[in-house]
């Protein structure tokens, strides 16, 4: 492997690890920390806020940034870009890690966290398109799919490095991670940001790119481009990320709630499954990233989202078992098998339906709202159904079943990358 492919894959990475770190570490902080020293609930203003932070600047904030850096980084450059997010990601969470509470200045602390997390959100949404280009576009055609599941094994890395860190600040005695621990884990993530700004300036533009800056077809206005040519494209990687995202946070996130209130499982074990089957599933990203350059894209992620849609009934079943062991198998069968290799090819799904000008848009795009629309309203969906249909799971398996049909109608439609690339790039020069 070439020194600069090997910086800009390690760039990708550290990247995309620090984008979800951030991501899981807010989300876990905001109930155990958050909610008492930012948002008392004596003050409905501020409750107000805590519910606009939790809820509406995860899902609104990070596609305007998708489309705003995408714009940039179709324009002059992915290193460009991925520089700027980093940055932006990086500051806004080292910042949150020093703000005062709202004992110290009232309620200027929920303003100033809300204001950070929409910060954080704009760079958020610019950088996994980013991170994932860097990859892929300085691959070989031979090891596309190898370097383009390397970024996604930032979503797992991030999970682990941010439920660590929690871990370890638990450790100390309530007062004193009340009053200081919590901020540590914020603060460290400079580091990070660090080395990954060190790694990034040492790199080139992505080859592919600079062929398209010197044959002069830069996209004026890359959303417009997008919307108008690429359309078509922008629905099916929509409809790509459903399967990847919806069973994604039913395996590690409504998995915690439903097998702890509604199964009895101790919190630490159903938290020590998600773990275990998170370790398993980084291992397995890359191996089978490298295995689709032999079989190909879309064959690898059409056999995932069968073997999900086919193991959604017996994974419920096997939890109701109530068995320790059976509750680790399940989890670790479905989020770190059998998700895999459908995470493992999507990033390069994505970027062989888009031609380069407007790739960083088209991906983006895509990636942002099929999480948008699939990925954060799955475990809310998933919770009305057990409370509609008198705590049953049948629906929620029916569910999971809903989301792989749907990605099997949208990648049925997906042609082949060099077909696809060439007829798109000949309808954007008309």
């Amino acid at each position: 492997m070439k020194k600069q492919e090997s910086k800009a894959l390690v760039a990708s990475l550290i990247g995309s690890s620090i984008e979800w770190y951030d991501f899981f570490l807010y989300g876990t902080m905001a109930s155990l920390v958050f909610n008492q020293l930012f948002f008392p609930s004596f003050d409905p203003v501020v409750g107000l806020l805590l519910s606009y932070a939790s809820f509406g600047i995860p899902f609104f904030i990070r596609p305007l940034g998708g489309m705003i850096f995408s714009h940039i980084g179709d324009k002059i450059g992915r290193k460009k870009t991925l520089v700027l997010t980093l940055s932006l990601m990086g500051i806004a969470t080292v910042l949150i890690g020093l703000l005062p509470d709202y004992q110290t200045i009232g309620i200027w602390a929920p303003v100033l966290l809300t204001l950070l997390r929409l910060v954080q959100g704009l760079g958020i949404g610019g950088e996994w398109g980013g991170a994932l280009l860097l990859a892929v576009e300085y691959s070989s055609k031979e090891q596309k799919g190898f370097f383009g599941s390397v970024p996604q094994m930032g979503v797992t890395i991030g999970m682990l490095l941010g439920t660590l860190s929690i871990s370890l600040m638990t450790l100390l005695p309530d007062s004193q991670f009340m009053a200081w621990g919590w901020r540590i884990p914020f603060i460290l993530s400079a580091m990070l940001v660090f080395i990954g700004l060190w790694i990034r300036n040492g790199i080139d533009e992505t080859p592919e790119f600079k062929e398209t800056q010197k044959s002069g077809k830069i996209a004026k206005v890359p959303l417009f481009d997008t919307l108008r040519y690429q359309w078509k494209s922008v629905l099916l990687a929509v409809g790509a990320k459903v399967v990847e995202t919806g069973p994604f946070y039913i395996f590690s996130t409504f998995i915690i709630s439903f097998g702890t209130s509604h199964l009895g499982f101790p919190k630490t074990t159903v938290l020590n499954a998600v773990t275990i089957a998170t370790l398993i599933t980084t291992i397995a990203i890359p191996i089978m990233g490298k295995w689709s350059d032999r079989v190909g894209r879309k064959p690898l992620y059409v056999w995932g989202t069968v073997a999900i849609i086919l193991y959604a009934f017996p994974y419920f079943y096997l939890l109701s078992s109530k068995s320790h062991f059976l509750l680790i198998a399940a989890t670790v069968i479905g989020l770190g098998i059998l998700w895999a290799p459908v995470t493992a090819v999507l990033g390069t799904l994505f970027s062989e339906i888009f031609t380069t000008h407007v790739r960083y848009t088209g991906v983006t795009l895509g990636y942002q709202l099929g999480a948008a629309i699939a990925g954060g309203t799955a475990p809310l969906i998933a919770t009305a159904l057990l409370e509609t249909y008198n705590n049953s799971w049948v629906p929620v398996a029916l569910y999971i079943v809903f989301t792989g049909i749907i990605s099997l109608i949208a990648i049925s439609f997906v042609p082949k990358p060099e077909r696809s690339n060439h007829s798109q790039l000949q309808q954007a020069e008309k």
